[in-house]
């Protein structure tokens, strides 16, 4: 594989607003897979990356990074018919709390075999990730896809996280240079598309959106990846969970690129909050923050204090923590199941009141 091609895309989509030139899929293929074979300088990596950002990546560019990830990836199956992939922002949340680790557990328990992956944290955000979440609960958050694949096969567990460390090093090992880099790039878009288990015959991808424009490219680049259905919530801080006082934008894409718009409303299953989303608890500010867009919060201390709130909302407490994985876990059953979204919220409540989502959750650990 040649070196000149990274070189050759650097010189098109480089030069300035004006005569800067988009690449196609077969040259941001060839340009992703020399990154992360590290055949290139990582100066020139980091150019082409911030540049292509610049200028605003192409559909095409998109999907040739991704396909240079898949074929980079170790992509499992497993026995089981279908698998939900929940896909979150790998660098994290600092602005609520997170408590979408514990969603896996709540949708394996009402029969919906869950997988949630990432790594421990990323530029630009440095937030809070499901990995730290994970771990100060006590979930072995490094296990091998084999591993995984025993968990999820066992219909007492029925969920897992897997690292990109154990799916995708080659992408892993360029954290450091991402965090030089500083601001968000391609990669950031890509790397939760991978589906690194796939489930025997379906796999619907769960994942979050901001803006406007990103539904039609989600759904391309799931098509790309293989999912079967992409569910695209327009969540808080680009996750999946949806703000808790007004209604949630959802968009259903399935393979054969049909797309429905469904909206859905807290209040229709008697959820009604004053807040968006789980406040940040009290927290100590970070003294080694990098700058004013990287997290300004005692990212360890937040992990603590947020698996508590996330374990005491599983566990039944009522409040903002507990409504906010009813809310999500509804929607999602709902969605996948075709049931109605109230009686879905029923089935989800029973899980979490009961015990038996608790119990889910325990048994992986």
């Amino acid at each position: 594989m040649s070196k000149d091609i990274l070189r050759s895309a650097i010189q098109k989509v480089a030069t300035g607003p004006e005569y800067s030139k988009d690449i196609d899929i077969n040259e941001s293929y060839e340009a992703m897979l020399n990154i992360l074979d590290k055949n290139v300088d990582p100066v020139q990596a980091a150019i082409y990356l911030i540049a292509l950002r610049m200028k605003r990546e192409t559909l095409d560019e998109n999907t040739g990074s991704l396909k240079a990830l898949l074929d980079k990836s170790i992509i499992t199956t497993v026995d089981v018919d279908e698998i939900i992939d929940l896909a979150e922002p790998y660098n994290g949340f600092s602005r609520n709390t997170p408590v979408s680790p514990f969603l896996p557990a709540i949708l394996a328990s009402v029969g919906l075999a869950t997988v949630t992956h990432g790594l421990t944290t990323v530029g630009p955000k440095f937030g809070l990730t499901h990995k730290k979440i994970l771990e100060k609960v006590g979930v072995n958050v490094n296990k091998t896809p084999e591993d995984v694949s025993k968990d999820l096969c066992t219909p007492e567990i029925s969920w897992a996280y897997i690292d990109q460390s154990k799916f995708c090093k080659s992408l892993h090992d360029l954290i450091d240079m991402r965090k030089r880099m500083v601001k968000r790039t391609v990669i950031t878009t890509v790397e939760v598309l991978v589906g690194p288990i796939r489930g025997k015959n379906r796999t619907h991808l769960i994942t979050g959106y901001v803006h406007p424009a990103y539904p039609p490219v989600y759904q391309h680049l799931a098509n790309t990846s293989g999912f079967d259905t992409a569910i695209l919530i327009k969540g808080v801080e680009g996750g999946l969970t949806p703000p808790l006082r007004q209604d949630a934008k959802i968009y259903i894409c399935n393979s054969d690129n049909k797309q429905s718009e469904v909206i859905f409303n807290p209040k229709d299953i008697g959820i009604e909050q004053n807040t968006r989303a789980v406040p940040l608890p009290e927290l100590s500010k970070n003294s080694d923050s990098l700058d004013e867009i990287s997290s300004e919060i005692n990212i360890e201390e937040f992990a603590e204090k947020a698996s508590i709130i996330g374990y005491d909302a599983l566990s039944g407490k009522d409040g903002v923590a507990k409504d906010s994985l009813i809310y999500a876990s509804s929607i999602i059953y709902s969605t996948i199941k075709s049931v109605n979204f109230l009686d879905a919220a029923k089935i989800i409540r029973k899980a979490i009141d009961s015990g038996k989502a608790k119990e889910f959750f325990s048994n992986a650990i």
